[in-house]
């Protein structure tokens, strides 16, 4: 068994415009700081220079020393905000444009190619890098009939992850040619966004060995799914992890779709880690037991608590939570040691 890889943080939501959370170099030291041993790193062009991480050994080597010095390692790139650009239904096209380079709002075509284009720069980048794994979402084009009204018309849904699949097969291939699994955090506003979903998606790309998970249980909780059964039916998908608190507490006002209300209003939110319902000690078992070889990587989001006390806290949350794994079982030291003929003269054979 392998024991998780931890703690880490994800660094998008830390990122501004003031130190120490304005480059590469303070966001690493400052983490490491904390006791984070690793930062999963977003392709947010403050942090990283995606195309020039893709084709430079020398650019790739600056960044990960960038890390060392710091005294952590780049865990993970992610490109959520590329991978959501896959896939944009009209619906949100304004919503969403703002997320692409300026030379491409205002252009679906151009917008979903350089997406894609994203993606594969990624692709390369974390090969050069030397990391494994790699984040992101799906996109999304069936997500407004999600809880249709009129009813949907039939095949819709099938059409919709057929042109997904028709999408991100190259990118998937691509990162096969680079040696990286994709997770995909599955996400409510993401067509990837529960285990039916997923298993749609990876029938439509003919089960890609590349299309994987990243395991969020907060997703989980707020949509009142069985986030520990999960690991249990798709652990062998699932490549990486975030740490994320949640709690749902429905009234009788409002439930899982939370009424238009604001997150301190929701039934469902986001806490940081210790503060909502999930039960982490059961995660971080299954994980172990599984076998889970990656990263316990801590996404903060919280609608209370202050960003920097729940990174502080996180640190230790999960550092408590790693299960440092056994070398034998428990019971070796009464093995009797019989060999085969014993073994069948002990069953009477």
């Amino acid at each position: 068994m392998k024991t998780i890889k931890g703690p880490a943080i994800f660094l998008a939501q830390f990122t501004g415009d003031e130190a120490p959370f304005d480059s590469l170099a303070n966001l690493a030291a400052w983490a490491a700081g904390l006791g984070f041993k690793g930062i999963q790193v977003p392709a947010d062009p403050r942090l990283v220079d995606l195309a020039r991480a893709a084709s430079s050994d020398a650019y790739c080597d600056e960044l990960r020393q960038t890390a060392d010095d710091a005294g952590v390692v780049i865990t993970e790139l992610t490109t959520h905000l590329q991978g959501q650009l896959v896939a944009v239904h009209p619906a949100y096209d304004a919503l969403f444009d703002g997320f692409a380079a300026p030379e491409v709002r205002g252009n679906r075509e151009a917008r979903t190619a350089w997406a894609i284009d994203e993606l594969k720069l990624a692709a390369r980048a974390s090969q050069r890098l030397g990391l494994a794994t790699h984040v992101t979402f799906s996109g999304a084009l069936a997500w407004p009939y999600m809880y249709p009204w009129p009813q949907r018309p039939a095949g819709l849904v099938e059409a919709a992850f057929d042109e997904l699949a028709r999408r991100w097969r190259p990118i998937l291939d691509a990162f096969d040619a680079a040696g990286v699994d994709v997770c995909y955090e599955l996400h409510p506003g993401e067509d990837l966004h529960d285990g039916v979903t997923f298993e749609r998606f990876l029938a439509a790309v003919d089960g890609h060995a590349r299309a994987n998970i990243l395991y969020d249980p907060s997703h989980f909780l707020l949509q009142q799914l069985d986030y520990l059964a999960f690991i249990d039916l798709y652990h062998e998908r699932i490549k990486a992890f975030h740490v994320k608190d949640a709690e749902f507490r429905p009234t009788g006002r409002q439930g899982v779709y939370g009424g238009y209300s604001g997150w301190l209003e929701r039934a469902g939110r986001f806490r940081s880690l210790g503060d909502g319902q999930i039960d982490f000690g059961a995660i971080f078992s299954k994980m172990a037991q599984y076998d889970y070889a990656g990263w316990a990587v801590l996404e903060w989001e919280c609608a209370l608590k202050h960003p920097q006390d729940g990174a502080r806290e996180g640190a230790e949350f999960i550092r408590r939570h790693i299960i440092r794994v056994a070398e034998h079982a428990f019971d070796d030291f009464a093995g009797s040691g019989v060999d085969a003929a014993r073994l069948r003269h002990v069953l009477g054979l």
